[in-house]
């Protein structure tokens, strides 16, 4: 992947989300009758401006690209000159203060809805939840799931992928729930089989959770359509067509079962049983080992035998009308809110670990495979990151606009502003907890980076 492009798709994105975020409180504010000084994109020293008339908001871009601000005429940051002092943002009521301040965040949240209600109108091309054979000793192998068989349903809601599939049984594994699902298998049969998730442990979550149900996306059969020249594979003898039915006496089902076994012995003999025209051989090799993102993997150079038509059957295209698209896009954008909430929840407790925190450098390397992978990709990451961007900046920490809302429902209570020694120690709080969340968010880039 090039650096240029994830630098590029990284500032794309922030810029994106950081004007509609900006724009959301300009908007209101004009509405409201408040006069705006500056829209600037950016901090720092200013490297575009623009002025459209004498008396009108200054446009700026600015050096720093991390953030931006509304900056409104307020008697708390300065003079104001008496023709302006009825368009002063701090003499307005505390229900258009309040207005103002939350446009911000849902204008983030409302970017979302819309992303989404365009990805599934134009239709959003994804596997259909077809399950590889569960992991050993896992929650699915213990619900009786097999290989080949098809999620229709979980918990009596319908679902047409596997993305859907994976978000559905990660909202009910944050919770500890127990999923019913109904499935049909190979044959054609429909079961019901259920998922207890009661016993998961929330605190690798930062690795895949679906994966460690023990769920995978099915995979071609583990059969060698070709080895690589001079590999392992070449040199042990594996051909075409030769299909692997065991790994050191345990069952192969799938190409990715066969890949993990692979990967899991670098530089270490392995015994195969492979059958060929009807017969039935054991071979013995070593794969060689290789380093990824840190960690020393198995790997013999060979590529599965790939039944183009079966693969083809085994995608879909997700797709729905204006009306149902919309419903879609408003629901995934509150569940997926409602989901992060709950993340930080989880993380306060300490039920979820703190690795899950991602700062500038892993959404840059997200914002990069996204773009790589196609724009439909791009779009969903930046109606991930736009929700992430709503849901933080509601929190109630003094200095996001959270904290403010929350200085504003006191102000309501209790019938008169907040003090100015309260918005101090406020202002001193909210700017130690966010410096903790920026270090802590840099350190797991650093550790991701590193570590693999």
């Amino acid at each position: 992947m090039s650096l240029l492009t994830t630098v590029l798709a990284f500032l794309v994105a922030l810029g994106v989300l950081i004007i509609v975020h900006e724009y959301g409180h300009y908007a209101v504010a004009r509405l409201c009758g408040v006069k705006v000084l500056r829209f600037s994109v950016g901090f720092g020293r200013p490297l575009v401006t623009k002025r459209f008339s004498a008396e009108g908001t200054e446009w700026v871009i600015a050096a720093l690209p991390f953030g931006g601000y509304v900056k409104m005429v307020d008697e708390r940051e300065g003079d104001v000159a008496p023709r302006d002092l009825p368009f002063a943002f701090n003499r307005k009521s505390v229900w258009r203060r309040f207005l103002i301040v939350l446009a911000g965040p849902a204008a983030n949240l409302l970017l979302a809805v819309v992303l989404y209600w365009g990805l599934f109108m134009i239709g959003v091309p994804d596997a259909r939840p077809v399950i590889s054979a569960p992991t050993r000793d896992s929650v699915a192998e213990r619900a009786g799931l097999m290989r080949g068989d098809t999620l229709l349903s979980i918990d009596g809601e319908k679902v047409e992928g596997w993305q859907e599939a994976r978000w559905r049984l990660m909202k009910l594994a944050l919770t500890h729930a127990r999923a019913r699902l109904q499935v049909q298998d190979q044959r054609g049969y429909l079961s019901d089989k259920t998922l207890d998730m009661r016993e998961l442990d929330l605190d690798g979550m930062e690795s895949d959770p679906i994966a460690r149900l023990g769920l995978r996306l099915y995979r071609p059969d583990a059969v060698i359509g070709r080895a690589l020249p001079e590999s392992v594979a070449e040199k042990s003898g594996l051909r075409r067509g030769d299909r692997i039915l065991e790994v050191d006496g345990r069952p192969i089902s799938g190409w990715d079962e066969f890949v993990l076994a692979v990967r899991s012995h670098p530089g270490e003999s392995m015994r195969l049983r492979i059958e060929n025209g009807g017969g039935q051989s054991d071979m013995t090799l070593t794969p060689d080992r290789a380093e990824d993102r840190g960690k020393s993997i198995g790997r013999i150079g060979a590529e599965p035998l790939v039944d183009t038509e079966q693969m083809k059957a085994l995608f879909t295209v997700v797709r729905f009308g204006p009306a149902g698209a919309l419903r879609f896009a408003a629901l995934k954008t509150w569940d997926t809110s409602v989901f992060s909430l709950g993340m930080m929840g989880k993380m306060i407790t300490r039920e979820v670990s703190w690795r899950n925190l991602s700062g500038p450098v892993t959404i840059a390397d997200y914002a990069g495979q996204s773009a790589q992978a196609g724009w439909g990709s791009y779009i969903a990451f930046l109606a991930i990151i736009s929700i992430s961007l709503g849901v933080l900046n509601l929190l109630p920490i003094p200095l996001l606009d959270g904290g403010h809302l929350l200085y504003y429902v006191v102000e309501v209570l209790k019938g008169s502003p907040v003090s100015d020694k309260a918005l101090e120690l406020g202002q001193r709080v909210g700017l130690s907890v966010l410096l903790f969340l920026m270090v802590f968010a840099f350190y797991n880039d650093i550790n991701r980076l590193f570590s693999g």
